[in-house]
C-alpha cells in the first residue's frame, strides 16, 4: 500500500546483533517470544505509538520482534534518538545488543507486503546502510545517514 502524497519523515530500522548466537547460549526458542524478542516487540510497539509512526515490516507478535523497519511521517531523526537510546539500552540490560539505522528523506510506502518490499525505497536503503555500519562497528549503536 502506498501513501497517495509521499512526504518527507525518518525510517528507523532496528536489529538485534547475533540473534543466532544468542538464541542457542541462552537455548530460546527461535520461533517463540522469550524475554529479548517479547521486550523488543513491546519497546516498538510504545515508539511507534508515541510517534504515531507506522512499522513497515518486522514487528511479530507471534514470535517475538529480531528486526523491524519503522517509519515516521514528518519527524526529524534528532526528535527521536533519545527514545531510540533508551530503546537500545533496554536491550542492552537483558544481555542483548541492538544495532539501529536511522535516515531521512522522502517516505512513500506504509504497508510492505515482504521483506524484500520493505527495504525498498532510497530512504529505507539509507537507513539499511546506516543499520550495515552499526553492525561493521561492532553493533550495540545507532548510526544516523
Amino acid at each position: 500500500m502506498r501513501l497517495s502524497k509521499v512526504s518527507n519523515g525518518t525510517v528507523v530500522i532496528v536489529d538485534l546483533d547475533k540473534f543466532e548466537k544468542i538464541t542457542e547460549e541462552k537455548v530460546f526458542d527461535r520461533y517463540k517470544p522469550n524475554i529479548i524478542t517479547g521486550t523488543l516487540t513491546q519497546l516498538i510497539e510504545n515508539f511507534t505509538r508515541k510517534w504515531q509512526a507506522h512499522v513497515l515490516y518486522g514487528l511479530d507478535y507471534e514470535r517475538g520482534t529480531e528486526e523491524a523497519v519503522i517509519l515516521i511521517p514528518m519527524v526529524k531523526p534528532e526528535e527521536v534518538i533519545e527514545d531510540l537510546e533508551n530503546i537500545r539500552r533496554n536491550i542492552e540490560k537483558l544481555g542483548a545488543t541492538l544495532s539501529i539505522g536511522v535516515s531521512y528523506g522522502p517516505l512513500d510506502v506504509i504497508k510492505a507486503r515482504n521483506r524484500r518490499e520493505a527495504y525498498s525505497g532510497l530512504t529505507v536503503k539509507r537507513a539499511l546502510k546506516a543499520l550495515r555500519e552499526a553492525k561493521r562497528k561492532g553493533g550495540n549503536k545507532i548510526i544516523i545517514m
